[in-house]
């Protein structure tokens, strides 16, 4: 009788320990941090992201309002550099036989993220998923400093990664965004078109990229339980 009782024991002490163990706490937001490679494409390189890497840092804000869908707020700098050295069909307005520049750009924006699977840790009914890729897409405003010259023009920055929830509200992001910026000064004020032809919307004023790796942390706990919207 006292070995039935032990084992009934146990098995209600399992099932406890796997209930709590499957319960999940969903969150309204999340801040975090990256750090990443930056690249530019422009009048002083057209070929490949690869040739002048940067810097990149940022901070972000997220609204959370269910396990599909993010509101981001982000804040980044990031470095920019570029030559003329390897092109040989430009017309350097400087008259000289190469530019080189140096750029940092301060970036604003706010995007909307989707996940393609339901994120979070948790409930099977949920069908949540500890991971998920995700695509975001959003707008914004690139404030560079070049040549010693001061320039702001809006931008649209384009995106995708991967999110892995490390615990229930430490996340791990690897993410990859080019952005268009709308304007033609990101590479500096002398620089402006060397082929003095304007062309296609993907070749016309600037883009820079970035890749970064990032880590957030969730608060802010959302009810779930209830029926009314807290």
């Amino acid at each position: 009788m006292r070995t039935i009782r032990l084992i009934i024991t146990a098995l209600l002490l399992s099932a406890a320990t796997f209930s709590v163990a499957g319960q999940s706490t969903l969150y309204k937001f999340d801040a975090g941090a990256g750090l990443g490679m930056s690249g530019y494409l422009g009048d002083a390189n057209r070929s490949s992201l690869l040739k002048h890497p940067g810097f990149e840092g940022e901070l972000s804000f997220r609204y959370l309002p269910n396990v599909r869908w993010a509101f981001r707020g982000v804040l980044s700098a990031l470095s920019l550099s570029g030559s003329t050295a390897d092109m040989d069909n430009v017309l350097p307005s400087s008259g000289a036989e190469t530019y080189d520049f140096k750029s940092t750009v301060y970036d604003l924006g706010a995007r909307v993220e989707f996940n393609f699977l339901n994120y979070g840790i948790g409930e099977t009914y949920k069908r949540l998923r500890r991971w998920s890729p995700y695509l975001t897409v959003g707008v914004g405003v690139s404030l560079s400093s070049s040549g010693g010259e001061t320039s702001v023009a809006p931008n649209l920055p384009m995106g995708m990664g991967i999110k892995f929830k490390i615990s229930q509200r430490v996340n791990l992001a690897a993410e990859f965004t080019m952005t268009k910026v709308f304007g033609d000064k990101v590479d500096g004020p002398v620089l402006n078109d060397l082929n003095m032809i304007k062309t296609a919307f993907y070749k016309d004023t600037d883009w820079y990229s970035r890749l970064t790796i990032g880590i957030s942390y969730e608060f802010g706990e959302r009810c779930e339980t209830c029926h009314y919207v807290d």
